[in-house]
């Protein structure tokens, strides 16, 4: 079982206009509602990978009713902690010509301490019971910074695989509790560390490895991917395709590193999967919504060459 966490949830309307008008009036919309927020896309991503998952978030008000609503008809299988206050929303405006999405988001739920210990109190059980727990997307506030670091601190003691995708001021308290596996975009890593070239990356990848991080995964868009396995070094070049909307595409590569270590497969073939399910949500409009048939057909165009030492392809994943 997998157990993905999203501590900021949201409700979003999405309209799509083959030619979108700014600053005018603008109808005949493709218009749909969509229970997001980056664990949740994981979820929606591994259930079309055909891995059992829970996901579990926080959900309040009417707004949060409906976001349960639509898990539901999605068959999405979560679990919630009720809050007081309003779920999150948001909307987003996809302008198919020009392929620009421009995204408006509200203003993050007000989570009471009450409400997060009740959170990290019946998470700690539904880890008990996992394979394998990730923690994506960003704290809301202050109150609920603690509850990622004290999750992988949990997932350590209980020996579970825990996959990490998270930013913003609980970032470094993540990665000091030491993740099992770290996915993190370029410009969020540069958020604690000097990134400049390749040298510096490589650097950082080293420093991760001796916080006890095994695997890491750095994303920067069309431009490679960088990646560790222990202290052996990736990279990964990324086939430029003619993107759609890249939202969610971090979230279907961070499913794919669930896939390869669910299915126990080798470092580089995991790197190939999780890199051809970023790509195929970015060629598409939809939302961690691709299958895994359409993804691998850029399995061939992915190449994917040690950096330093070299190592064996045996399965080298974390035990």
């Amino acid at each position: 079982m997998v157990v993905t966490v999203t501590l900021n949830p949201l409700l979003e309307r999405r309209f799509e206009y083959d030619i979108f008008h700014y600053g005018k009036s603008n109808r005949d919309s493709t218009e749909y509602l969509i229970a997001g927020g980056k664990g949740i896309n994981v979820s929606r991503q591994l259930s079309l990978l055909n891995i059992q998952n829970t996901a579990f978030t926080f959900a309040g008000g009417m707004t949060g009713k409906l976001f349960k609503k639509l898990l539901s008809e999605e068959n999405i299988s979560a679990s919630f902690v009720q809050i007081k206050d309003e779920t999150r929303n948001g909307t987003s405006i996809v302008d198919k010509k020009s392929k620009v999405v421009t995204s408006l988001f509200g203003k993050n739920s007000d989570i009471t301490p009450a409400e997060a210990d009740e959170f990290l109190s019946r998470l700690e059980r539904m880890i008990q019971n996992s394979e394998i727990v990730v923690l994506s997307g960003s704290s809301p506030s202050e109150v609920t910074d603690h509850i990622f670091p004290s999750a992988l601190e949990i997932c350590n003691k209980l020996d579970k695989i825990s996959v990490l995708d998270t930013y913003g001021s609980h970032l470094q308290d993540c990665l000091d509790a030491s993740p099992a596996i770290v996915h993190i975009n370029r410009e969020e890593l540069k958020e604690l560390y000097r990134i400049t070239d390749e040298e510096s990356i490589l650097s950082q990848l080293d420093h991760l490895y001796s916080k006890g991080i095994k695997q890491v995964f750095i994303t920067n868009g069309e431009n490679p991917v960088y990646a560790s396995n222990f202290d052996f070094h990736y990279k990964a070049a990324i086939p430029v395709i003619d993107t759609n909307d890249a939202t969610g595409s971090g979230d279907a590569f961070t499913a794919g590193i669930v896939y390869g270590w669910h299915h126990n497969l080798t470092f580089e073939k995991t790197l190939n999967i999780a890199s051809c399910l970023g790509i195929a949500n970015a060629a598409s409009y939809k939302i961690c919504s691709s299958m895994l048939h359409e993804a691998v057909k850029y399995e061939s165009e992915i190449s994917i060459q040690p950096v330093g030492k070299k190592i064996k392809a045996i399965n080298v994943n974390p035990q």
